[in-house]
């Protein structure tokens, strides 16, 4: 059994929707950030740098945090086709997930933070940091030219950047200008994995639709 540290954000679904994806069992221990519980002792034991996601697996000792880190653990334990067996492949991939990791996942979180949670403060990072939020996804949909996901076949490239593009709507990117993405979106929303993870550790709202 694995204990699941985590919060409706992007990093946290982005191991909830693998964790319905590998079938593996898991119990939810919700951490709310907005409330300070990622400061608390216990917490940090789990991660020493008091972010979610984390985990505990109770079956190796292992325990866990960040994000990508946990990706690859979990994929490893569970053994998966989400994880290209061809060597090109497989770093084709990890290429992918650290572009998520060092790239698109903080610069949209850079918007989140100037232009939806504090709008008119910092007109300088407001456009600074949706600009290359919009190069990112420029870069995404001309990598997904052609091909239905990432690198290919659907990877752990696609789960780790899935939950930063679900939410366009804080990043105010509209998806029609990335019609290869939008298509990439639909399809991996559709999948009954990502509905159920997606609400981990609890429903906040639908999945943003993105007709």
């Amino acid at each position: 059994m694995i204990d699941f540290y985590t919060w409706n954000t992007p990093n946290g679904r982005k191991v909830s929707i693998l964790l319905e994806e590998l079938g593996l069992d898991y119990t939810v221990k919700p951490i709310n950030i907005t409330e300070g519980e990622q400061d608390e002792p216990a917490f940090r034991a789990i991660a020493p740098n008091g972010k979610i996601p984390a985990i505990y697996d109770h079956e190796t000792g292992i325990r866990m945090a960040e994000s990508g880190s946990i990706m690859l653990y979990l994929a490893k334990k569970a053994g998966t086709n989400l994880v290209p067996a061809e060597e090109h492949s497989y770093w084709e991939m990890m290429e992918w997930i650290m572009w998520q990791i060092g790239g698109l996942g903080p610069m949209c979180g850079q918007v989140h933070h100037f232009t939806k949670f504090n709008p008119g403060k910092a007109p300088y990072a407001e456009e600074r940091y949706l600009k290359e939020a919009k190069r990112l996804y420029g870069v995404l949909n001309k990598q997904l030219e052609g091909q239905d996901y990432i690198t290919g076949g659907y990877s752990l490239a696609d789960i780790a950047s899935w939950p930063w593009i679900s939410r366009f709507e804080w990043q105010t990117i509209d998806l029609d200008d990335y019609p290869n993405v939008k298509a990439w979106y639909n399809r991996i929303a559709a999948r009954p994995a990502v509905q159920k993870g997606y609400h981990v550790p609890n429903f906040t709202q639908d999945i943003p639709t993105a007709d």
